[in-house]
């Protein structure tokens, strides 16, 4: 026998869950293609396609930063840094890794939501900068590490 859900469920769903940034994830998915490939320790040439704060599983307040790889066998690939930042050594992590970007911002945590607005604001000078990077993407003690050692300007010759 099925269990047909009440109606209510999908409208908390709805409620709950970003439906049209799911959307833009879906077209995203489409357009880059859905198949998920682990990408190994290395070094990389990437793009940053998102710096955000989100609840992690535990519903405390994360880091996310996601890196398209835009050369080699990985093209098009994602790496995703996540890191919880309920911590001052958490959230130094984050903000030397910030520093490392080198668009001009000057990085301080303050507030949660202050912080959160400070993302958006690096993401869009990057853009407006055009800026790709070089990625070590290493493992040190168990954990994955994100370490840029170069910045490009994507509009200058080669």
């Amino acid at each position: 026998m099925v269990k047909v859900m009440s109606k209510n469920i999908f409208e908390e769903f709805d409620k709950a869950i970003d439906t049209e940034g799911l959307q833009k994830d879906i077209k995203e998915s489409e357009k880059n293609g859905a198949n998920y490939r682990e990408v190994p320790k290395g070094d990389y040439e990437v793009s940053i396609e998102k710096l955000e704060i989100k609840a992690s599983k535990n519903n405390d307040p994360m880091f996310s930063c996601w890196f398209k790889v835009l050369t080699g066998d990985y093209k098009n690939c994602l790496i995703f840094m996540n890191q919880i930042i309920t911590q001052g050594f958490q959230i130094h992590i984050v903000n030397e890794f910030l520093r490392s970007l080198d668009t001009g911002k000057s990085i301080e945590f303050t507030t949660y939501s202050k912080y959160a607005e400070l993302l958006e604001e690096i993401k869009k000078e990057i853009d407006n900068q055009k800026l790709e990077y070089g990625l070590e993407y290493g493992e040190r003690k168990g954990f994955s590490t994100f370490k840029i050692t170069d910045v490009f300007d994507s509009e200058l010759p080669f």
